[in-house]
């Protein structure tokens, strides 16, 4: 057991990724308490849990999308004076939003999607998007992760229909591209493997994920060389150029030698069966390993910081 600092895992939350949450919450616990002093505590509402002691204690936050992965968890833990592990609140703010996050890629010299924001309460003419991006679109919420409301439209009646729904909320409509749907993990700011996911219906959505059977995943990616390497060098200055820490999980789109960015998940999923700790186990790491990995760096923070309280 670490003696240094308990490990206290926040998990559950209120948002619509709460089921996904509880699973990452209870695995990453599980595997934590291999080595540490672990509490896992179901959050149901979007506050800190009464008690949580910054003196005595690092947080591993372990809720998906909103409140947990927007920044504003982080910036309630920074305020407590709390030791966290994962991306600050600045840098979980900037990657929840996909919109922001590919500002930064292209300023990076990174290739994206060619696509427009939309407020949900002034949603754009079907005909006025068809124009400038052409007619086979994907239609995503700016801020939310697990493929919730994610659309897919390939002629104008389809993508007026999902127009005609949306009246809240920021957007982002984007061309479609076809290619190979590719993803990896970093940590410590390094790529580890590539890995590859194929839909049985071609289209990795929310039933995609989290139905058992319907997707098949190749880890490592059976690619070239050289579009491994590049893959590997953009991921790691995006994490870079968007203030990550620690670990995070990028997504990109193969279009033959092309890889275009999809987005940045600073907390990606947490169970054995996720897409990070396949990234992981492309270089040997078990998820035991993994999760003292990921929680590493913040112990590490933890020590220097009561190092300065006890010179002081």
């Amino acid at each position: 057991m670490s003696e240094a600092a308990s490990i206290t895992v926040l998990y559950g939350g209120v948002g619509s990724e709460r089921e996904v949450s509880l699973a990452s919450g209870r695995a990453i616990a599980a595997a934590l308490a291999e080595r540490f002093s672990v509490d896992a505590v179901e959050l149901n509402e979007e506050k800190l849990p009464v008690g949580l002691d910054g003196r005595k204690s690092v947080v591993f936050p372990a809720l998906h999308g909103s409140f947990g992965e927007d920044g504003r968890l982080q910036s309630l833990l920074e305020d407590a004076g709390v030791e966290y592990a994962g991306s600050d609140a600045s840098a979980s703010r900037l990657c929840m939003d996909k919109a922001e996050t590919k500002e930064r890629a292209r300023a990076a010299g990174l290739r994206t999607p060619e696509g427009l924001t939309f407020d949900g309460r002034e949603a754009p003419l079907a005909d006025e998007v068809i124009r400038r991006l052409g007619s086979s679109l994907v239609v995503k919420p700016v801020d939310q992760g697990s493929s919730v409301g994610l659309h897919f439209a390939e002629h104008r009646s389809e993508l007026g229909v999902i127009l005609s729904r949306i009246d809240s909320g920021r957007w982002l409509i984007e061309r479609r591209i076809r290619g190979r749907e590719l993803t990896v993990g970093l940590l410590h700011g390094a790529a580890m493997g590539v890995v590859e996911i194929r839909s049985s219906s071609g289209v990795y959505d929310y039933r995609a994920k989290y139905t058992p059977g319907s997707t098949e995943y190749l880890f490592p990616a059976d690619l070239n060389a050289e579009v491994e390497a590049r893959i590997k060098d953009e991921a790691e200055r995006l994490f870079d150029a968007c203030g990550c820490r620690d670990f995070a999980r990028i997504d990109f789109l193969l279009e033959g030698t092309r890889p275009y960015l999809l987005e940045v998940n600073t907390l990606p999923g947490l169970t054995a069966t996720s897409l990070l700790p396949k990234s992981a186990g492309c270089i040997g790491l078990d998820f035991d390993r993994l999760a003292a990995e990921l929680v590493a760096p913040a112990l590490a923070r933890f020590a220097r910081r009561a190092g300065e309280r006890g010179r002081a």
